[in-house]
């Protein structure tokens, strides 16, 4: 049972909208910004010595912790923060993905109690806002990884998934495109996407989302270029795959077709944006 949120679901989105100008730790969000990490932690520990009850210093100290692969020092400093500011939802999300990363590596008595921890979390995160789609989408991910008897289940994932395409129709459909891929329900999958590009022909993440279906599926494999080969033309929005990705779905596509020079061309262009693209690494170190 995998419980670990995605970074872009987790708390990217979370991080990036507390970064604000004119805040009290202003210059110690600076630091955080620049991923000056330790020069970070320094600050923030500085505001919080100063002023124990600032619920945002504990947030930040937490979220560095958890980067530095602390989690018993994430979930402190994060319990803190949302006990201290109960009524924010960015908060509780964070505290959510903490609790589901530990969840992963405890054994198995104590895995239980943090994943209904994690699940709690983040359903106090969507109560506390119910347009918080990044909690939204990490109760998705609970839901379908976690066992019913720690509150997981599938239709509690589409019931979610549901929700988020009534607020945001492309970020929905890419969310229920994924539960359709788990379940091998393949048609379904690419026909969500493709009524996304109907009304919205340009949107990078259905686009990717096609190319993404076909390198997985083997399935549309022309179709699934075409798409991909558009999503080089546009630039990602924030939290989209790169066009690193792009090219390494590329060359996944590339070897469904029996074309290993292309694929490698494919993943070598990946790895020139970005060289620490783990997929692709992998992906080149394993083409015949």
């Amino acid at each position: 049972m995998s419980l670990r949120l995605p970074l872009t679901t987790a708390g990217a989105l979370a991080l990036a909208s507390l970064l604000r100008a004119g805040s009290p730790g202003e210059d110690a969000s600076a630091l955080y910004r620049a991923k000056k990490y330790p020069e970070a932690r320094e600050a923030f520990a500085r505001l919080s010595a100063a002023d124990p009850k600032n619920a945002e210093a504990h947030f930040y100290l937490g979220a560095i912790a958890q980067r530095r692969g602390d989690l018993d020092g994430a979930l402190s400093e994060l319990e803190t923060a949302t006990s201290l500011d109960p009524a924010n939802s960015s908060y509780f999300l964070e505290l959510g993905g903490a609790y589901g990363e530990a969840a992963e590596k405890a054994g198995m008595f104590a895995k239980m109690g943090l994943a209904k921890k994690c699940q709690a979390a983040l359903e106090k995160a969507v109560e506390l806002n119910p347009d918080n789609l990044v909690a939204r989408n990490g109760l998705v991910s609970y839901y379908r990884a976690a066992p019913t008897f720690v509150g997981g289940g599938l239709s509690k994932a589409y019931d979610e998934a549901e929700e988020i395409r009534k607020r945001d129709p492309v970020m929905g459909a890419s969310v229920l495109g994924q539960l359709y891929l788990a379940e091998k329900k393949y048609d379904q999958a690419f026909a969500i996407f493709e009524e996304t590009l109907k009304t919205s022909p340009d949107s990078y993440l259905a686009l990717y989302s096609v190319g993404r279906t076909a390198a997985q599926t083997g399935q549309h494999l022309d179709r699934g270029e075409q798409v991909l080969r558009h999503c080089l033309e546009l630039a990602p929005g924030k939290g989209e795959p790169s066009h690193a990705a792009v090219h390494w779905r590329l060359g996944n596509l590339a070897e469904k077709r029996s074309d290993p020079a292309t694929a490698r061309a494919e993943y070598e262009s990946a790895l020139k944006i970005d060289p620490a693209f783990v997929q692709a690494q992998d992906s080149l170190s394993k083409l015949k």
